[in-house]
């Protein structure tokens, strides 16, 4: 089956053309799915489509006026297409529903130590000759308070690992997992408690209309003065104005940050030759307290390889009539 690959990058081709195995014909675009880049899925029954394409309603109306039957989708989240416009017009769409729980998690503690350890000012020093290690003092990880909200596979990793530093771990979710209360201890407490005695909040929740700006200016203030967040789920969990709001003030001590609600356009792109228009995240650029990476968290060997593998299963099962239960609708 012919398929148009929107935003695909150089580390993620090798991986999709050795699934494919020549069973399909892939269209690679480096150009994401837009009003303006429709047409040049012409002539393909389906397309794949990443995190930063946008599939609007219109969107999805032109692409079924010139033959496209099937979407999938290379990522877990799906809030980046209308499912209801979608269902209406008799779109088949499928995800990634899993590609590796232990890429998102591990990055997810690396930033947690990397800024407790103040690894990239040290390694700036040193690249400087300044040996010194004045202003480079952390803390044991060991004996601290974790606070993991969010609670599934990504979230259980989390626990996992960071119960293997000593630390103690609270939890929050809707739904309580048993394997995190009976493998790492965790005690399920409501949101305010945990945010009272966390030393350290991480976020693995999806991104849904219920939990959109999860962390604000009210959540902030319930925590711990110089707590550290970290997040490496969704942006929009986070209201991002008032956490440099909580930097300045001292209230938020560290901030890790993965994925950021206004990362389209920007993120995934080179950009170094450009001016910066995004007030916010250049702001938080200035903090030495604050660590970011470009949505990297799912981003190792494995991942991209379960990915690929999943992606093409979706198209085969697309090709052949049979339902997956990787399909959204």
């Amino acid at each position: 089956m012919k398929t148009a690959f929107y935003n695909v990058h150089k580390y993620e081709r090798a991986s999709l053309i050795k699934a494919s195995d020549n069973q399909h014909e892939l269209l690679f675009l480096e150009e994401g799915l837009n009003e303006n880049t429709i047409k040049l899925a012409a002539g393909c029954k389906a397309i794949c489509i990443f995190v930063a394409d946008k599939t609007t309603a219109s969107i999805l109306r032109e692409l079924l006026a010139i033959g496209i039957q099937y979407i999938a989708l290379r990522s877990a989240g799906y809030n980046h297409i209308d499912l209801n416009e979608a269902k209406k017009l008799g779109f088949k769409v499928a995800r990634v529903p899993e590609y590796s729980p232990f890429a998102v998690a591990e990055h997810a503690v690396t930033l947690m130590l990397s800024l407790n350890r103040q690894i990239t000012h040290a390694h700036n020093r040193i690249a400087e000759m300044n040996f010194s290690l004045d202003g480079l003092v952390g803390f044991d990880m060991h004996g601290k308070t974790i606070g993991i909200i969010g609670t599934g596979k990504i979230g259980f990793q989390v626990a996992t690992i960071l119960h293997g530093f000593g630390c103690k771990i609270l939890a929050f979710d809707t739904v309580e997992n048993e394997a995190i209360k009976n493998n790492c201890a965790a005690s399920y407490v409501d949101l305010k408690t945990l945010c009272n005695q966390s030393d350290i909040i991480s976020l693995h929740l999806p991104l849904t209309s219920e939990t959109k700006y999860l962390i604000t200016k009210n959540s902030i203030a319930w925590m711990k003065k110089g707590v550290m967040l970290i997040n490496t789920s969704r942006g929009g969990l986070v209201d991002t104005v008032a956490v440099v709001d909580g930097i300045k003030s001292g209230q938020i001590g560290y901030f890790g940050m993965d994925v950021y609600e206004e990362e389209d356009g920007l993120f995934f792109e080179d950009r170094s030759e450009e001016i910066l228009q995004d007030d916010v995240i250049a702001r938080l650029m200035t903090f030495k307290n604050v660590l970011i990476t470009s949505h990297q968290a799912f981003l190792t060997d494995t991942a991209l390889k379960n990915i690929a593998e999943t992606t093409i299963h979706n198209l085969d099962c697309f090709e052949k009539g049979i339902t997956s239960s990787n399909e959204l609708n």
